[in-house]
């Protein structure tokens, strides 16, 4: 592979998640990680601070479409549907290439200490920038924690199930059907 090639970013993570699965997350250097991509160590670390960013390299993307999400629902739409809003956005950004990527990424992550605190702090800056984009829109701060918490573990959920699937649908069906299984959850409990 010559170094000219276009997807610098996107080939490192190809060639990460190859080495990953191979040789393990912590036997793998980023100069193997770089030569796999045909590229230097020195673009690797000008694009990236270290190994596991290269996996998480799409996070702020993803905030940004969470809070896109809730910016762009309707005027009058409820604290829930603005939720409802942000989750959809996210959601609807992951296509196929992104499940198969998680199905080799996920046994990486559970077999990584290192990789599973990034994926935490991941989740935490999903959760915060849908808590904030909610409050950013008039909601009660307290009301805001708790429907970002919903959302983003309804996110997560989906995802899981998305990815272990075979179906058609796209991550989005997946996400919303774990929204309303955590509301129906919810008010079961606040009505015991």
């Amino acid at each position: 592979m010559s170094r000219w090639e276009p997807d610098a970013r996107g080939r490192l993570l190809r060639a990460a998640l190859e080495l990953f699965a191979e040789h393990g997350y912590e036997s793998t250097t980023t100069a193997q990680i770089a030569e796999r991509a045909g590229l230097t160590k020195t673009t690797l670390f000008r694009l990236f601070s270290d190994k596991r960013e290269i996996v998480f390299q799409a996070q702020d993307e993803l905030v940004a479409l969470v809070k896109r999400g809730v910016d762009e629902a309707d005027v009058g739409a409820s604290p829930f549907e603005l939720m409802v809003s942000g989750v959809r956005v996210l959601s609807g950004a992951h296509v196929d290439e992104h499940r198969r990527t998680g199905r080799i990424l996920d046994p990486i992550l559970a077999a990584s200490p290192e990789l599973n605190e990034r994926a935490v702090f991941k989740r935490f800056a999903l959760t915060v920038a849908l808590e904030k984009a909610l409050f950013n829109r008039l909601v009660d701060r307290w009301e805001a924690g708790a429907l970002a918490d919903l959302g983003i573990r309804a996110y997560y959920l989906g995802y899981d199930v998305w990815v272990a699937s075979d179906g058609p649908a796209p991550l989005t069906s997946y996400v919303l059907e774990q929204v309303t299984h955590l509301q129906g959850a919810m008010q079961r409990v606040t009505n015991s």
